[in-house]
C-alpha cells in the first residue's frame, strides 16, 4: 500500500492534543458560551502576550481582518492600495470590494516578498496605504517598508496569514514578531495555517488604541452601544470552540515552527545536491517559519513531476499559478504580461512541497528520493 504523504497532517496533529481539545469543546459545549464567551477573552488576551501588542481583535476569517483593517483606516474609493501581485487573492479582493484601486508591484526573486524598490517607485498623490504579504512564512522588509511609509504617510498592514510566530530583526537590533511593525497586522487561522483552528478564524492585531477601538467597532455591525449604530460595519466573529482550540495551538506554536524548520532544513540539504532545484532563502532579517516549503525549478516539466509524485502518494502544490494581475476578475489596462518578469517567472516554476508538524526522517526520505528520482532521470 502507496503511503499518503499530505500537505499538512491535522489528524496527526490533533492526535497529540486531543485531550485537551476534547476537553475544551466539551466545557462550553456545555456552558453554551458559544459567541464572545470566555474562551475568545483567554485566547484574545494570551496572543496578545505571545506578540507583544497590545491589542488583538479577534474576527471570522482572514479575509475579514484585512477588510476590517481597511475600513477602520477609513480609506475612500479610489485610493490607491500597494500589494504584490504574487499572493492569495483575498489581499486584493478586499481592496476592489471596498471600491479601493489596488496597486500591484513585483516581488524580490530570493525571498518572493514585495520588493520595496517597486513599491517606492508606484506610489502616487492617491496612494493610502501598503500590504506588504509575509509570503510562504518569513518576513517582507519591514524596515525599507515602515521608512518608504513615514517618508509618503501611508498606512501600512501586514498580511500575517502565513508568518504568525516569526521573528522579524530592525536595523537597531531589535526583535518583533511578524504583523506587530506595521500599523495594523492581520491573520487567518485557516486549518492549514501554522497556528489554524477547526472551522474559519482570523485576527487583526495593533498597538494603537484608537485603531483597536475602530476596529472593535467595524467588527460588531458599527455599533459603540447595542442597536445604535454610529458607523457602517459587518458581523465578523471568533466562535468560542475556535478560539479555545487555537489557545491550545498556541502553547504549541514555537513547537510547532520548530518542527517545520526540521523538515525544510532536510529537503535543504538533500535537494541542494540538484542545480535544477533552487531552495527557499531566508532573508537575514527573519527567521522562517515555513507555512509553505517552496521550490523554484528550473528546466524541469513540473506537472510530470506533480504527477510522478502523486503516483507516489506524494501531495504537491502550486502556490500561485495565475499572478493577480493576469486574474480574469482583476484583468486592468494598466497591466499586461510582461510587466512583473519575476512574479510571473515564480508563476511558471515554484512547486510547493508537505511540510507540517508530524514528518518524521523515513516520510522525509521518501518525498525527497522521489523527487530526486524524478529530476535525475
Amino acid at each position: 500500500m502507496i503511503k499518503q504523504v499530505p500537505m499538512v497532517d491535522l489528524v496527526g496533529q490533533y492526535k497529540k492534543i486531543k485531550p485537551e481539545v476534547d476537553s475544551a469543546i466539551a466545557e462550553i459545549l456545555t456552558n453554551a458560551s458559544f459567541i464572545n464567551g470566555p474562551a475568545v477573552k483567554q485566547f484574545q488576551a494570551n496572543l496578545e502576550k505571545y506578540l507583544g501588542i497590545k491589542h488583538v481583535i479577534p474576527c471570522a476569517n482572514g479575509t475579514d481582518a484585512l477588510q476590517v483593517a481597511m475600513m477602520a483606516l477609513n480609506l475612500e474609493p479610489g485610493d490607491e492600495v500597494i500589494t504584490t501581485s504574487f499572493t492569495f487573492i483575498a489581499t486584493a479582493e478586499v481592496i476592489a470590494l471596498l471600491r479601493l484601486t489596488p496597486v500591484l508591484v513585483d516581488v524580490d526573486p530570493e525571498t518572493f516578498n514585495i520588493d520595496p524598490a517597486a513599491i517606492e517607485r508606484a506610489i502616487t498623490s492617491k496612494t493610502k496605504a501598503i500590504v506588504p504579504v509575509h509570503l510562504f512564512g518569513q518576513c517582507a522588509d519591514m524596515d525599507a517598508i515602515m521608512e518608504i511609509a513615514n517618508k509618503h504617510k501611508l498606512f501600512v498592514i501586514e498580511d500575517n496569514a502565513q508568518a504568525i510566530g516569526a521573528d522579524y530583526t530592525s536595523k537597531d537590533g531589535s526583535v518583533k514578531k511578524a504583523g506587530t511593525i506595521g500599523h495594523i497586522g492581520c491573520t487567518s487561522f485557516f486549518p492549514s495555517k501554522n497556528l489554524g483552528c477547526y472551522g474559519d478564524g482570523g485576527a487583526i492585531f495593533t498597538n494603537d488604541d484608537d485603531l483597536a477601538a475602530q476596529i472593535r467597532i467595524v467588527v460588531n455591525h458599527g455599533m459603540v452601544v447595542r442597536y445604535y449604530h454610529d458607523y457602517v460595519g459587518i458581523n465578523s466573529r471568533l466562535d468560542s470552540i475556535q478560539a479555545a482550540i487555537l489557545d491550545i495551538k498556541l502553547k504549541h506554536l514555537d513547537e510547532y515552527a520548530t518542527a517545520r524548520r526540521y523538515a525544510a532544513n532536510y529537503y535543504n540539504r538533500e535537494f541542494a545536491k540538484s542545480d535544477k532545484l533552487k531552495t527557499p532563502v531566508t532573508a537575514p532579517f527573519t527567521n522562517h517559519v515555513f507555512h509553505q516549503y517552496t521550490l523554484v525549478t528550473h528546466c524541469i516539466n513540473r506537472q510530470k513531476l506533480m504527477d510522478h509524485l502523486q503516483a507516489k502518494g506524494i501531495s504537491s502544490a502550486i502556490y500561485y499559478p495565475v499572478p493577480l494581475h493576469l486574474q480574469k476578475a482583476y484583468l486592468d489596462p494598466r497591466y499586461k504580461r510582461g510587466d512583473f518578469p519575476v512574479t510571473e517567472n515564480l508563476c511558471k516554476t515554484v512547486i510547493s512541497l508537505p511540510i507540517h508538524t508530524e514528518f518524521d526522517d523515513e516520510t522525509l526520505a521518501h518525498v525527497t528520493s522521489s523527487v530526486l528520482e524524478f529530476v535525475n532521470q
